[in-house]
């Protein structure tokens, strides 16, 4: 790997990395107290899972968005393209305040619907660009799906 594509690499990462720590400084100090007196449904996996999964998803994103900047930042369909990628990025951080730091499963249930639509329109204009790099968002959608669900059930049931 050329020493500029690794700089692309390292920074993808980091920027979608940092989604996630942005998400975090508002959902780690809420877990122990508001998140555990809610009702959760039966297929609410265990705490210890979500940070692990986040980071891998995360990972994904960033080599994702990284095959589609490497292509040429000069294009149209590039530039969009990522553009797309960190609407759905701002959406995913978005989540974690509006749920953790609001208290507010309704509408953190509008964000993850929208954040939902706006990965699907990022793997549509990942795929004519580089085809593995809309597959690398596959496990993310999915747990966006599942996460949806989460959240839905947390909205019923409280």
């Amino acid at each position: 790997m050329r020493l500029n594509n690794f700089w692309k690499l390292a920074i993808a990462i980091a920027i979608t990395e940092t989604a996630g720590i942005v998400g975090s400084l508002f959902t780690v100090s809420e877990i122990p107290g508001w998140y555990t007196g809610l009702i959760k449904p039966a297929l609410n996996p265990p705490g210890y899972i979500f940070g692990p999964t986040w980071t891998i998803l995360y990972a994904l994103m960033g080599i994702a968005a990284f095959l589609i900047w490497k292509t040429g930042w000069e294009q149209k369909r590039v530039k969009i393209a990522l553009g797309i990628f960190i609407l759905q990025l701002l959406l995913n951080a978005a989540w974690s305040i509006i749920f953790f730091g609001l208290h507010s499963p309704f509408w953190a249930l509008i964000d993850i619907a929208a954040m939902w639509l706006a990965v699907i329109w990022t793997m549509v204009k990942f795929y004519p660009i580089r085809k593995k790099a809309s597959y690398l968002l596959l496990p993310y959608i999915a747990w966006i799906a599942f996460a949806a669900y989460l959240n839905y059930m947390i909205w019923v049931l409280n």
